[in-house]
């Protein structure tokens, strides 16, 4: 297996600082365009009777905003309100923004107390069924909203639903991927491993737990929220498909800004769960691993695959993961 260059190799390990990944397998490998994915989609309807309402909390990302907006209005399913909120950036983000001439579209330019902040004023001024918020450097895949949307449609009982990620570089490059099993409500009391940027939930929950994430946290918000949708009952589905990608950059959380992030994790861990019950949901948790592995077995494959630079076997040909 050839070795990694020395800037592939730091985008790893950083990578794997950020993200702190505690559960599950995270496949990584040589950076490859967006674009040769072919990814496997649920069945659609035409019909768009689910409003989507996406926000982003803005500040100085003025390099990827761009695209992480054209991603959500780019989306096949076309009924959306998209809501940017704004904390007064000092970079492009204005520019950029006032580029888009889209109705779906509503900018809020106002100072916040932080990330948290934002989406609590974003989320203020929405109106849809089906609600998300999507970080200003990550961006939405294609035909993501409307295979979420088929799927709350089929399955009223589903309250929130969360899928695989795609994780891509600063040239929006795929860099790796994460697969899930089905959900674990014990397992997600105790690890935090939902990725953030293909959470949706319908607003009648939304407004169950409150209609605000906490603003006293800063990085364990969406953790937050998922463990009072599960406090009040919620079914929370995963979905077998990748509909966002995680945006891996230099400009990300400083250390200091990690170990705050650690700091939060183990505050709301202490929130819905003790000590005792964490020991006695660790063999859950090792099954849940191992479940994990059995799924995820075909995509190692296909990254050995690539990594040696050999031909993909029929199931994961031309790219298909």
């Amino acid at each position: 297996m050839p070795s990694r260059e020395p800037g592939d190799r730091r985008l790893i390990a950083r990578l794997k600082q950020k993200l702190g990944i505690s559960l599950g397998l995270l496949h990584l490998y040589k950076a490859r365009p967006l674009t040769s994915l072919q990814i496997h989609l649920l069945p659609v309807c035409g019909r768009e009777r689910l409003m989507f309402s996406i926000v982003t909390p803005s500040y100085n990302q003025g390099k990827y905003i761009g695209e992480t907006a054209r991603s959500v209005l780019d989306q096949s399913y076309k009924k959306i309100e998209y809501i940017v909120q704004d904390s007064l950036s000092a970079d492009c983000t204005a520019g950029v923004l006032t580029a888009f001439n889209d109705a779906r579209m509503k900018v809020y330019y106002e100072k916040d107390n932080g990330q948290a902040d934002a989406i609590n004023r974003g989320f203020s001024h929405a109106r849809g069924d089906i609600m998300a918020y999507l970080n200003s450097d990550d961006i939405l895949l294609p035909h993501a909203l409307a295979q979420v949307a088929a799927y709350f449609e089929s399955n009223p009982s589903v309250e929130a639903l969360y899928a695989d990620r795609l994780i891509i570089d600063e040239q929006s490059a795929v860099i790796g991927h994460w697969r899930l099993p089905a959900h674990s409500p014990s397992v997600t009391r105790v690890v935090d491993y939902v990725p953030q940027e293909t959470l949706f939930w319908r607003r009648s929950l939304w407004e169950r737990v409150g209609g605000r994430v906490d603003d006293a946290l800063q990085f364990a918000m969406d953790w937050d929220l998922i463990l009072k949708f599960q406090t009040v009952g919620a079914r929370i589905d995963h979905i077998p498909v990748f509909t966002g990608a995680f945006r891996v950059h230099t400009a990300q959380k400083t250390q200091a800004a990690i170990v705050m992030g650690k700091k939060e994790m183990r505050q709301v861990r202490q929130r819905y769960t003790n000590r005792l019950m964490s020991y006695l949901l660790f063999p859950w948790h090792i099954f849940y691993l191992w479940k994990h592995a059995r799924l995820d077995a075909q995509p190692l494959k296909w990254r050995q695959a690539i990594d040696r630079g050999t031909e993909m076997n029929s199931t994961v040909r031309n790219g298909r993961i």
